[in-house]
């Protein structure tokens, strides 16, 4: 007879011996295939036969880091200037991901950390206190253009006489 039923009213057996009811069953298997899925795919990513090869492997995560470096560096640098800095930071970071296991821990992280802010601005109070802080600075920079007009009024750049 099988072991692993699927039979209605059959519970799993513990380690202990005790009776365990489907549905905790149902949970520790989950929980063990979402670690099991968060530990899936973590390593180098290069082909078997670059793998084969000790000093071809090295080579490869060599290259793999420079270019990966190459890519965050110019992210770092267009976080001043105009570019999109952080698109091109987490780039350089799915690049190392393909070969080293700390950058794919990073991005996980990171993944976790944006879904959970993401999460938190769908919250109606959040959005509320968000929207009231918009409509508040608003005011306050409608406030000082108002002042500003009234005391200098419009002066455009072709109008500027020469001193």
């Amino acid at each position: 007879m099988n072991t692993g039923s699927d039979e209605p009213g059959e519970g799993a057996v513990a380690t202990d011996g005790a009776k365990v009811s489907e549905e905790k069953a149902g949970e520790t298997s989950g929980r063990a295939a979402d670690e099991a899925s968060d530990h899936q795919g973590l390593g180098s990513r290069a082909p078997e036969f670059i793998k084969a090869r000790r000093a071809l492997h090295l080579s490869w995560q060599v290259g793999v880091f420079v270019v990966g470096l190459a890519v965050v560096v110019a992210g770092i640098i267009m976080l001043p200037l105009p570019g999109p800095g952080w698109v091109v930071i987490f780039g350089g970071m799915a690049i190392w991901a393909t070969e080293f296991v700390w950058a794919q821990l990073v991005l996980r992280w990171t993944k976790r950390k944006v879904t959970e802010a993401a999460q938190r601005a769908l919250d109606p109070k959040v959005r509320r206190r968000n929207i009231t802080l918009t409509v508040i600075g608003l005011v306050i920079i409608a406030a000082l253009a108002g002042v500003y007009l009234w005391k200098f009024g419009v002066v455009m750049p072709w109008k500027i006489k020469d001193q």
